[in-house]
């Protein structure tokens, strides 16, 4: 803690969650603020309370209607709005920036959108960790030793939590300072005071607060319960607290109806409540007042802080918990009773002693209240407070040392993903095949071929944004695949006219291929369970199929979907064999047709052609077969040689008004976004699986077609819709904005937003690499 005067008023940017938004971080931010506000206004500080401003993270569920501290928003899936961020601060007169952080609430692989935001600043960082784990993955490390290095200090609230950031994660101890978690200035009351607010009068009450959700415990208090009662049958146990947004998101009540349900079976009606609410300050101390016993019967031993249990000890209450570290630490000396993790004999022998033994308890209470003098939020506001000011002479002697070099996925701020244009061509049916200009053309109907890359999309967008609007898209797209599956001949359809009438019974080799790999990349990252369950049902239908197809291109696309599904069913032999055989026939072509001049596997450069290299590469690298590898990586290189300009700057696709035959001319248009895709997808699988930054400025300059890096210099990119135009002709763009075009520029578009991931060249290296 800082001790001694605070000299100078201090302007502080927050960066946190805030209410209304339903967050433990968001209460604590808010608290911290209101109480900096504290010293200004009881003189303790010369200042002004406006000093203080929140950039608020946002999720994609809800919007807020914030009060007027809150001054920039960030969507917390949005790399750019982090970046923004850093933008706004910086020409904002804040003397300071604190950091709230918590891995999930900020976007990115294991929380690292928030490393771009601190990138760009050009203020003193001061970052309070709310989660210190002693057994991060190398993704959290990584984020967390980012985190550190950028800030001039960080905080913590429990000196384990020091111990932690010492040992695993190398940060220096003068960096590290220990400011308790706050909690309100509670006067030493008895537990009777505020029982009649709550029909408690003469009952002992025993608490548990916070947002529920499956770690809190709270099945194994309810358990313990049965044989409190048996001796104190007029305990009331109240849990209070509405469920979590995130868990009610994803599985409603569930865990709340449990619990209900838990209590009925053992007819603890009336020594049970529930408060389902979210209660204000006010409220929530009249209920600590108003308890004798505490609980925290927490799950995981790793949680380094709790407001709830801060609140509780700050109250004055006796306390029973598991030993979670922060409960060990502020526990100890007797403050309270800890019982081993999932033991709800130990927790009711526990509580059973506190009840019957009114000395102990107060005993308990007494040594806790004491203790939590130090932890009351105008002591905490004063050290942070100090923290800021220190921060501010420590930044220029760090600034000058800490010069660092722009990654190269960093250069640019991205184009933002719009769906716009997508969600037009939907309807109800599927994704439309063309569009007249920018309308939807009904009179070409629907394809498996445009469907299967739209789910790919979605699916992509939902792994970058965390959007729930996507996923009716995602269900939509697999549904049209789905039935399109024609289960008596075990092909798939392609064509369905806009009455949605089935143009064939068996649709192209390469429809069904492209489904393959579209179930694929749903089943290696999928939104939810259902569209892993489908997909996952209708890819064991249809994988078989593809080894009596003829077509090279379906055998890549089937080859690179058998690898997106063996990233997440790696043990699946008979997909593995497929897979290979896929790609061995390939190789035979290759070994045919292929010499120095002409290294490809046929006599014509068609379309989608680095997909073959695609698939060559993913596969020779999950089965280690390093010829098959190689000849992805030289193929792909000489398919970036041949479609170079003759001046040696920009990609100049083969197009396909005649294509590109051996010993023939090279068909200069109409040149087609989807083989620009295909050289950016593949060029990314070559940069994870060889680690060389080359591949990865190839990828980015196959990516600038998009954007007039083409022949005739212009930007097929509608920015206003997320549109994108159908291609490349002698006199410039064609105007029409179909489905192949638009969804083939989305995934290009998702892949690059993908890469800007910090930790996501590692995680997909280690999906794609063979375990």
């Amino acid at each position: 803690m800082y001790p001694g005067k605070i000299l100078r008023p201090v302007k502080v940017s927050f960066i946190s969650t805030y209410p209304p938004r339903k967050c433990g971080i968001a209460t604590f931010c808010s608290d911290v603020l209101n109480s900096m506000k504290g010293l200004y206004s009881n003189g303790e500080v010369n200042g002004d309370q406006s000093n203080f401003e929140v950039i608020a993270l946002n999720n994609n569920k809800e919007s807020y209607n914030y009060d007027r501290e809150v001054t920039f928003h960030i969507r917390d899936q949005h790399r750019n709005d982090y970046q923004r961020a850093a933008d706004f601060i910086n020409h904002s007169p804040v003397d300071a920036v604190s950091v709230q952080h918590e891995y999930g609430i900020f976007g990115g692989e294991d929380g690292n959108y928030i490393n771009y935001l601190l990138a760009g600043l050009k203020k003193p960082v001061v970052t309070t960790l709310h989660t210190v784990l002693e057994n991060p993955s190398p993704g959290q490390r990584q984020t967390m030793m980012r985190i550190c290095e950028q800030s001039v200090s960080v905080v913590v609230m429990a000196q384990a939590a020091v111990d932690i950031l010492t040992r695993i994660y190398r940060i220096p101890d003068e960096k590290i300072n220990l400011i308790p978690h706050g909690a309100p200035d509670v006067p030493f009351l008895d537990s009777s005071y505020y029982k009649d607010q709550f029909q408690a009068e003469g009952r002992k009450v025993l608490l548990t607060f916070g947002l529920l959700s499956p770690s809190k415990g709270l099945e194994y208090a309810v358990e313990a319960m049965e044989k409190v009662v048996e001796i104190h049958p007029d305990a009331l146990y109240i849990i209070l607290g509405a469920t979590h947004p995130e868990v009610k998101r994803r599985h409603g009540e569930e865990y709340r109806h449990s619990l209900e349900k838990m209590v009925r079976d053992k007819g603890l009606e009336n020594n049970v409540a529930f408060y389902n609410q979210y209660v204000s300050l006010e409220r929530l101390v009249q209920f600590l007042v108003a308890t004798d016993v505490y609980i925290t019967p927490y799950l995981g031993r790793d949680q380094i802080t709790s407001g709830t249990l801060a609140y509780a000890l700050a109250c004055g209450k006796a306390i029973v918990s598991t030993p979670y570290i922060y409960a060990e630490e502020l526990l100890a000396e007797e403050r309270g009773c800890l019982v081993p993790f999932r033991d709800s004999e130990s927790l009711a022998e526990c509580i059973i002693n506190l009840l019957s033994d009114e000395a102990l308890r107060n005993k308990m209470r007494k040594s806790s209240y004491q203790y939590g003098r130090q932890m009351i939020w105008k002591e905490v506001a004063r050290s942070y407070a100090a923290a800021f000011e220190q921060a501010r002479f420590s930044y220029s002697e760090m600034f000058s040392q800490n010069v660092q070099s722009a990654d190269v996925t960093e250069r640019a701020i991205l184009p933002d993903i719009s769906l716009k244009h997508l969600r037009h061509l939907t309807d109800d049916t599927g994704i439309l095949q063309h569009a007249v200009f920018s309308v939807p053309d009904r009179n070409h109907g629907y394809c498996s071929d445009d469907n299967a890359r739209s789910l790919i999309a979605t699916v992509m967008n939902w792994r970058l944004f965390k959007d729930e609007g996507v996923i009716p898209l995602s269900k939509r797209y697999l549904a049209f695949l789905y039935h399109a599956y024609n289960e008596k001949n075990n092909r798939m359809r392609n064509f369905m006219d806009y009455n949605r009438n089935w143009l064939e019974e068996i649709g192209s080799e390469d429809s069904h291929a492209r489904t393959i790999w579209a179930l694929g990349y749903a089943i290696a990252h999928p939104p939810n369970d259902a569209l892993l369950g489908l997909s996952t049902r209708l890819f064991k239908n249809i994988i078989d199929t593809p080894l009596l197809f003829t077509s090279p291109r379906a055998w890549a696309f089937s080859a690179i979907g058998a690898n997106y599904y063996l990233r997440r069913f790696g043990g699946d032999t008979k997909v593995r064999k497929i897979m290979q055989e896929l790609c061995e026939k390939l190789m035979v072509l290759f070994n045919a047709k292929a010499d120095d001049k002409w290294f490809w596997l046929e006599d014509i450069v068609a379309y989608d052609n680095a997909r073959i290299s695609q698939a060559l590469i993913v596969t020779g690298s999950y089965l280690e077969l390093e010829e098959m590898f190689e000849t992805g990586l030289k193929s792909l290189q000489w398919l970036i040689d041949i479609q170079t300009s003759p001046e040696g700057e920009n990609l100049s696709l083969v197009g396909n008004d005649g294509w590109y035959k051996r010993n023939g001319d090279y068909a200069r248009y109409d040149q087609q976004p989807v083989d620009a895709a295909a050289l950016v997808d593949a060029c990314y699988q070559a940069f994870v699986l060889t680690g060389e930054d080359e591949w990865l400025r190839k990828m980015e300059w196959a990516f600038n077609w998009f954007f007039g890096s083409n022949d005739v210099r212009q930007s097929l990119y509608d920015f206003s819709s997320g549109a994108c135009f159908d291609g490349l002709q002698p006199g410039g763009i064609n105007q029409n904005q179909g489905a192949e075009s638009t969804v083939s520029l989305l995934l290009a578009l998702h892949r690059i937003h993908l890469v800007a991931h910090q930790g996501l060249f590692q995680q997909d290296r280690q999906l794609v690499i063979k375990s």
